[in-house]
């Protein structure tokens, strides 16, 4: 058996399986080797049959009978029923999704069964139960492993269990021989880590909970060890390339900001300008709150960078490409970048899907004009427009630069050196790279998932900036809340409501989220609490033009209250917006809520965030009394980790990490020993042409595919 196997050689499955373990990416034997357990059961209270009762966690020793597939009466969902039978009586059993059990066990199999009794007192059944087989001797039943006294319970899709997981994996483990270990045999004595094979046995067949914790310990440092190696050799690469020189005075140009930079800020500039007059690639990531000038640092930086002429000339000027996520705050760069450059004149350009813009205006030098794709694209081709701002447009075959020295990217931080290098087109040089956050990022995570970049944080707010007001928003204090936004809109300001859903729940559906509803709460506002003001929705199943067109009504005081999802977290800048209300706070995680409160910090008007929860639960109110009392984004985001389950904070799905790698986040001092050991390997054997396991390893993981 190979780990580049595909479980069809080795398993036969039927359709049900193959669509569950293909929803879970379990495609090869090496996948199902690493789909780890997400927990261990221990079993229930030894029992009998005789005298069950629901709600029971039981284990019982017994025979299993008159096993078969077949189909529910009334919801036609497969499963597997039969009868478990001790000398105390018997008792139906039932797996629900699961109809290849009764293929498994054989009439009359001795099984250890651990589950609860579900059902009402006279009409019990087992539901779900885990099974092991057992032996008969004279002493009676035993175990078939005596060691093993609790059941490693997986992440499961509706047809695969655990109890298959279990099965197929016992299974590999016999035919498995030695698996080669791309670690190096070094590193795993010096971290008392065990070795791969040893690993994935006490991973999914542990004989105690030590040995379990200590393969968990090795899967964590492996997924930190490699991200850390395939950021460092990108490092490594990217410090060899050679880029533009920026070397300018910007003093002049932050003294003329409409407002007194921050000391974070003044050294934010200080150490960018610092990167880029040394000839290679800056790479920076810079962090800060919603709020706290990131785009005034931008602008400085950018200003180095078009006061710069190209080496070898006394004409023209290098370029800046600012890449923004959305149309809307693509344009309010551009604003905002006018307003920045207003003391010192300079032709910036907009380009979006929806149209392009040039400023200054031929006709008025204080606006900007449309213009035709075809005219801003030559424009930028020859040097004329040193600054352009855009969306995704921006890295479309047609954009070229001439001298590109500088991007700057909003909230996409992984734009590596293939897209500058694309950006860049026909020059040799790369460009800088200024990406910026407003997203709260732990420490841990920061130096994982971006380990190819040095890291700045803004930790200062602009003086004259209020600290928003947080309430908790308990049921009976709802009318409060609602009388306190009355008053902010009669003096003009306006409010966002979040809500966690688009549309109301299916009544048909039982286990359908019962949360607010965009749609439905924008109706209930309207009619019940602001009638007299204009209500809009906004949510992401709209068209991005929809959106666009909601958003800047919204910005123009066309619209007072904008009832929302979570669509509006990120880039969106309307200073008049000074109140919040959201619905079901306990399903946001807490620096997403953060994220969210972000949005009323755009003025110096007084801001207020109202977070309702929908239940009084202890830990929903720790959670919230940490959004009041928090100081920053950045300590929430800490606290955010500590508080939330690894599989809570969506690891997988926003930052490539599986859970297990966002349980190794927690641990500051597992991922900065990954991260020394992988920066000094990267030094020492850079190509890891003395690791060929490592290169083998680390390739299959860039191009997605499954290796041996």
């Amino acid at each position: 058996m190979q780990l580049t196997d595909t479980l069809t050689t080795h398993f036969r499955l039927v359709e049900a399986q193959k669509s569950a373990l293909a929803r879970l990416g379990i495609h090869t034997i090496r996948d199902l080797l690493y789909h780890l357990p997400s927990r261990y059961d221990h079993g229930g209270s030894e029992g009998v049959v005789s005298g069950l009762l629901p709600g029971q966690e039981v284990t019982i020793v017994g025979s299993l009978k008159k096993l078969e597939a077949k189909k529910g009466w009334k919801s036609r969902i497969p499963l597997t029923e039969g009868w478990l039978e001790d000398a105390t009586g018997k008792i139906k059993v039932r797996w629900f999704n699961q109809p290849y059990i009764a293929k498994m066990y054989g009439e009359g199999a001795l099984v250890r069964a651990t589950g609860k009794v579900t059902g009402s007192t006279d009409k019990v059944y087992l539901a779900n139960p885990q099974l092991q087989k057992v032996s008969v001797t004279e002493t009676g039943f035993f175990k078939e492993n005596p060691t093993e006294d609790f059941f490693a319970i997986y992440p499961e899709s509706r047809g695969v269990s655990s109890l298959w997981f279990r099965s197929a994996l016992k299974k590999v483990f016999a035919a498995l021989r030695e698996v080669a270990d791309p670690i190096p045999a070094d590193l795993l004595k010096k971290y008392n880590l065990p070795t791969l094979k040893t690993a994935l046995i006490w991973a999914h067949q542990p004989k105690n909970l030590k040995d379990a914790e200590a393969a968990r310990k090795r899967f964590a440092f492996e997924e930190v060890f490699y991200i850390q190696l395939e950021r460092g050799a990108i490092r490594r690469a990217t410090e060899r390339e050679k880029s533009f020189v920026v070397n300018a005075d910007v003093a002049d140009f932050v003294d003329a900001f409409p407002f007194a930079p921050t000391a974070a800020q003044k050294k934010a500039v200080a150490t960018i300008l610092k990167d880029m007059s040394s000839g290679h690639p800056m790479s920076r990531l810079l962090e800060g709150d919603v709020g706290s000038g990131k785009t005034a640092v931008a602008a400085a930086a950018s200003y180095a960078t078009v006061i710069t002429k190209p080496e070898g000339q006394n004409f023209g000027t290098l370029q800046v490409a600012y890449m923004a996520p959305t149309e809307i705050l693509a344009k309010q760069h551009f604003e905002s970048f006018i307003q920045f450059f207003d003391t010192h004149p300079i032709n910036i350009g907009l380009i979006t899907g929806s149209g392009c813009y040039k400023f200054p205006s031929k006709v008025n030098k204080d606006k900007y004009t449309s213009i035709s794709r075809a005219q801003l694209l030559k424009w930028v081709a020859n040097g004329e427009i040193p600054i352009l701002i855009g969306t995704h447009a921006l890295i479309q075959k047609a954009v070229k630069f001439k001298h590109l020295a500088l991007v700057v990217i909003d909230e996409q931080h992984r734009f590596g050196t293939n897209q500058r290098r694309a950006l860049a087109k026909k020059d040799n040089r790369l460009p800088h790279l200024l990406s910026m956050t407003a997203t709260p990022i732990p420490r841990t995570l920061a130096l994982t998932i971006y380990g190819d970049l040095d890291l700045t944080l803004l930790d200062e707010m602009p003086p004259g900036r209020k600290r928003v007001i947080t309430e908790i928003v308990k049921p009976t204090d709802r009318p409060a809340a609602y009388a306190h936004m009355h008053e902010q809109l009669k003096e003009g300001r306006q409010a966002y409501v979040i809500c966690p859903r688009i549309d109301e729940p299916d009544p048909d559906k039982a286990f359908a989220l019962q949360a607010k509803s965009v749609k439905e709460e924008a109706q209930r506002l309207k009619k019940e609490i602001f009638p007299k003001y204009e209500i809009e929705i906004l949510h992401s199943k709209m068209t991005p033009k929809a959106k666009d067109d909601i958003m800047a009504r919204f910005a123009a005081h066309e619209i007072d209250i904008l009832v929302a999802t979570s669509v509006v977290e990120v880039g969106v800048n309307v200073p008049n917006a000074t109140m919040i209300f959201i619905e079901g706070a306990e399903r946001f995680g807490l620096s997403q809520l953060h994220q969210l409160r972000g949005r009323v910090v755009r003025s110096t008007h007084q801001a207020y965030c109202f977070v309702a929860p929908e239940s009084k639960g202890e830990s929903t109110m720790a959670r919230l009394k940490a959004l009041v009392t928090a100081k920053n984004g950045f300590e929430l985001a800490e606290q955010d980790l500590l508080q939330r389950g690894p599989g809570e904070l969506a690891g997988r799905k926003q930052w490539g990490i599986s859970d297990v790698g966002m349980e190794a986040i927690k641990n500051l001092k597992l991922v900065e020993a990954a991260r020394t050991e992988a920066l000094a390997l990267v030094q020492k054997d850079e190509y890891f042409k003395a690791h060929p396991l490592l290169q083998k390893t680390l390739t299959a993981r860039a191009a997605h595919t499954h290796f041996e």
